[in-house]
């Protein structure tokens, strides 16, 4: 199997995983919360509430918007990869498609549900409610800056 073949059938196969277990755990978590069940400790709550806008609740109700700007960016990091496969590590193929998987999981959400279910409120600081996609947009977004800042110039 060609090298590049195989990068991207990974590349497919990770972005699948991700975006399966960004959906499916907040369907389980939302699921459990709605049930009547919680969960707390010093460091996080789980606390369902829906999120008509983006990170920290910035554009309320600019679902159109937002659901544009997702799929602009995921389609760009798919030719990202897909035109620059030989050159790219298999890590960062790895992050491409945690953070496109993210971005399409909550997307998804605001397709179908008309809001993201965000769930993980942090007990040790003051910041915005949360979901899984979001960690793996976060993640993705700064390994990438990491291994762009790493190799740059090698």
């Amino acid at each position: 199997m060609n090298t590049s073949v195989g990068k991207y059938i990974y590349f497919i196969l990770c972005f699948i995983f991700w975006l399966f277990l960004a959906l499916f755990s907040s369907k389980l978590i939302v699921d459990n919360l709605t049930s009547g069940h919680h969960y707390s400790n010093l460091v996080f709550s789980l606390h369902y509430v829906k999120n008509s806008g983006a990170a920290f609740s910035l554009l309320q109700n600019a679902r159109e918007f937002l659901i544009i700007v997702s799929i602009v960016a995921t389609t760009f990091l798919f030719m990202y990869v897909h035109n620059h496969i030989r050159n790219i590590h298999l890590i960062s193929i790895s992050f491409i498609s945690l953070l496109s998987a993210g971005i399409m999981a909550n997307c998804h959400e605001r397709i179908v549900l008309g809001f993201v279910r965000d769930y993980i409120q942090l007990n040790f600081i003051n910041f915005p409610i949360f979901n899984v996609a979001d960690i793996f947009i976060t993640i993705g977004v700064i390994a990438l800056v990491c291994i762009l800042t790493f190799y740059k110039g090698k």
